[in-house]
């Protein structure tokens, strides 16, 4: 007990330092930096702003509230991380969890190591930071990939020596970039699994891979099965498909593509005699099919 009240009683005694105008510390070098950076510290949560560069752009609401919980009965077991800004003002490198846990619960203050970085280097710690700590998903982790090689202009090699993982890893997180937005939505919502994806990203055409993607929602389909599924569709005859596509006449298909971009789901037709037809509008929840309905009643 006394060396954690040693340990908060130091933490106070940093911010206070911090809060001096006289000390304001803007780089390592700086006077008594040497006490800030590296080291605990109890930081008003209002001075800090939560980081741009961020990889994680969805936090269960659920979940945010169980931590609130866990906070409230144990306190911020391990400090979050920020780079300092300007005077008594700094941005998150990693920890928007706890920091948004400990905002819901009301707490003035929270544990924070202080770093000193720039913005390319902030943008490079919060990436590789969040994809080694953080349960993102797929798509998340693909996009954090494809911001490192980008904006700091890494090579696969050499953010594989960053993140520690295989350069092949690494391939096939940015493949999943290759798929259709509706696919990249389903997975990040759970619906489908990286598996799934790696499967699909070997269909060339946006259109296939929709059709696909709505075989497995429907049929609930294993990854085996979805392979399969891609083989069987990448070895069909393709005189046949323009044969069959060449039944639906030109109006209903540009009709079809407009439905489909505004449902969100591939729009499927089935032509009958005499021009009539029948087409089907497919759901993969309870919460999609009423989605779809609002969409329906706010187009009367």
């Amino acid at each position: 007990m006394a060396k954690a009240t040693k340990k908060q009683a130091l933490g106070r005694g940093l911010s206070a330092l911090l809060k001096d105008p006289n000390n304001d510390i803007s780089s390592a070098e700086d006077k008594n930096a040497d006490k800030v950076v590296g080291n605990i510290v109890e930081l008003d949560i209002t001075s800090i702003e939560v980081n741009p560069f961020q990889p994680r752009t969805n936090f269960n609401e659920d979940t945010l509230k169980e931590l609130a919980s866990s906070i409230r009965e144990l306190g911020v077991i391990q400090p979050i991380t920020v780079r300092k800004l300007a005077f008594n003002k700094y941005q998150l490198v990693s920890g928007e969890r706890r920091y948004r846990a400990s905002k819901l619960i009301g707490l003035e203050t929270i544990p924070a190591y202080i770093r000193i970085a720039n913005d390319q280097e902030s943008l490079e710690m919060a990436l590789v930071e969040n994809i080694q700590r953080q349960d993102l998903d797929p798509i998340e982790i693909a996009l954090s990939y494809q911001r490192l090689i980008e904006e700091i202009q890494l090579t696969q090699e050499q953010l594989s020596e960053r993140v520690g993982k295989k350069r092949s890893t690494i391939a096939n997180y940015l493949r999943l970039l290759k798929l259709d937005p509706i696919i990249q939505t389903g997975m990040r919502d759970g619906f489908i699994t990286m598996g799934h994806g790696r499967a699909m990203v070997n269909i060339e055409k946006s259109i296939d891979q929709l059709e696909v993607y709505e075989k497995v929602i429907s049929n609930k389909l294993s990854v085996r099965a979805t392979e399969q599924l891609v083989k069987n569709l990448n070895g069909k005859d393709s005189n046949s498909e323009v044969s069959n596509k060449q039944e639906i006449p030109k109006y209903i298909k540009k009709g079809i593509k407009d439905f489909s971009e505004y449902f969100g789901h591939k729009i499927a037709v089935k032509m009958g005699k005499g021009g009539s037809g029948k087409i089907t509008i497919p759901f993969h929840s309870e919460e999609d099919f009423n989605r779809i309905k609002k969409l329906v009643q706010r187009a009367k």
